[in-house]
């Protein structure tokens, strides 16, 4: 784990035994692995300095070596919001921000004129605290979909989690309720997903659909409905609730693929969220408690699943 320290708009890092031995750009390209376009921007604005001199990139580091990263610029233009949002944050620091998303807001806008996204929210919730920075989502949830999403900070952040997000190594576990009595306790749906070409919205099992595998757990049954936990290997649009809708289970409340009308959204929640995080390199587990009124889970410890 990276010892840091932030001083102004640049992190400062001192090299231990980790990093002794590797350049800088082994770091960004290999370690990190950071896209050449964001690498080659550090390079050519000296925002990497060791000792206090611009970097050498192509020199190892020494045990000892100050490494100054600048992260934390001001962004330009900024938009000043000025909508307040109540919503919960479950971790935060200098290079990441994971909150407990709440149902019916969307992730980010699909223009211009929508104000009122989870996107906006974490923006105005930061500026709110006197931080002149443009946040990053890494993931998304759907509109109606509850708890844990990620978003990045600055720039070197954001790429380092699409990277590991592209490799399924950000691990996201769902809570869910499904209509009837699953016969097989644990498992994986592997089925294809592509558009329903007849609605807009809707996506299906489709043989020349994308590959999508979700794997599942039952967690209790009770009046006819199983209580599921899931996690993904991909992120295909509404994976979870078409795949339990293809085998004759669909989540309640999700009345776009079937499921019974028992609730105003569909029984899926975002309930855990672990992470590499880019930086440190430390391990970060976040739980999202239920947020529903009235509740929706009702029995469940999230911080046993």
């Amino acid at each position: 784990m990276l010892k840091t320290t932030r001083k102004g708009n640049w992190l400062e890092i001192i090299t231990q035994k980790n990093w002794a031995g590797k350049t800088i750009e082994e770091i960004f390209r290999k370690q990190w692995e950071v896209p050449k376009k964001l690498t080659h921007l550090f390079r050519m604005e000296h925002n990497v300095l060791v000792n206090g001199n611009n970097a050498n990139w192509t020199q190892p580091l020494e045990i000892g070596d100050k490494v100054l990263i600048k992260l934390f610029e001001e962004a330009v233009p900024l938009i000043i919001l000025d909508n307040f949002y109540d919503i919960q944050v479950l971790y935060e620091d200098d290079h990441v921000i994971v909150f407990n998303k709440p149902p019916f807001m969307s992730t980010h806008p699909n223009d211009e004129s929508d104000k009122s996204t989870l996107l906006h929210a974490a923006q105005f919730y930061v500026q709110s605290k006197g931080e002149k920075v443009k946040i990053r989502q890494v993931h998304r949830l759907d509109k109606d979909t509850t708890g844990a999403i990620l978003f990045a900070k600055h720039a070197l952040s954001g790429a380092i989690l699409d990277r590991r997000l592209e490799k399924h190594e950000i691990k996201r576990t769902y809570l869910a309720i499904v209509d009837g009595h699953i016969k097989r306790k644990k498992g994986t749906i592997s089925e294809p997903i592509g558009r329903d070409r007849h609605h807009a919205t809707r996506r299906r099992v489709s043989p020349t659909g994308q590959a999508a595998a979700t794997h599942y757990q039952l967690i209790k049954e009770e009046k006819g409905l199983s209580y599921i936990k899931c996690w993904l290997e991909t992120g295909r649009t509404h994976q979870i609730r078409v795949h339990f809708s293809h085998i004759g289970h669909p989540l309640l409340g999700d009345t776009l693929y079937g499921g019974k009308p028992l609730f105003k959204r569909q029984a899926l929640h975002a309930a855990k969220l672990e992470f590499t995080h880019p930086i440190t390199g430390e391990d970060v587990i976040c739980y999202a408690p239920f947020i529903d009124q009235p509740p929706i889970f009702k029995g469940i410890d999230i911080y046993s699943i």
